[in-house]
């Protein structure tokens, strides 16, 4: 019989490094009962009556599965402070795309979250499609930012949804020969 050691917990990592996290994942909306900050799927949030969604409106965020539609959110968006999307593994890359459309296409500016399967090499492009908070399990990822290495590939092919440094970014926009 073999033992399987369970993944570590996931810590909460920003372009600030890391840091406490002061929010809970929730199967339900039962535990804003207490004070908590929870993130709850995205039926539990729709299934809350009106009233009790503005009673908690700074203490509820919302997970969006990758197969779930943003446009269900898109009502609420004013009032979330949080939507977090997830990486149920490394291949599935949906919610790029819905990070990058909450960012420019709805001018979400609340926290956008990856929780999931995040793996090092996706985070560039995390950061650079519009998440600001990122639950790290993996133990490479984990080292790699402890030591302050966020490498990426530096030339690019496509904008940002988030702000860049000024310089020549895109291979199409070379400057002609002098």
């Amino acid at each position: 019989m073999s033992e399987t050691t369970a993944a570590p917990a996931p810590r909460i990592w920003t372009k600030d490094g890391f840091r406490e996290d002061d929010w809970i994942h929730a199967d339900d909306t039962e535990a804003l009962a207490g004070n908590n900050r929870i993130i709850v799927p995205l039926d539990a949030f729709l299934a809350l009556e009106p009233s009790a969604r503005e009673g908690a409106r700074d203490r509820i965020g919302v997970l969006l599965a990758p197969g779930e539609a943003l446009e269900a959110l898109v009502p609420y968006l004013d009032t979330l402070p949080l939507v977090a999307l997830a990486f149920p593994a490394f291949s599935d890359g949906r919610s790029y795309s819905k990070a990058v459309l909450l960012r420019s296409r709805h001018g979400y500016r609340g926290t956008v979250r990856a929780a999931g399967d995040v793996l090092i090499d996706q985070i560039p492009l995390m950061l650079r499609t519009g998440f600001d908070v990122l639950e790290v399990a993996n133990e490479v990822a984990l080292s790699r930012l402890s030591e302050g290495r966020v490498e990426g590939i530096t030339f690019r092919y496509q904008p940002s949804a988030t702000e860049e440094e000024a310089g020549a970014r895109y291979s199409w926009r070379r400057l002609p020969a002098a």
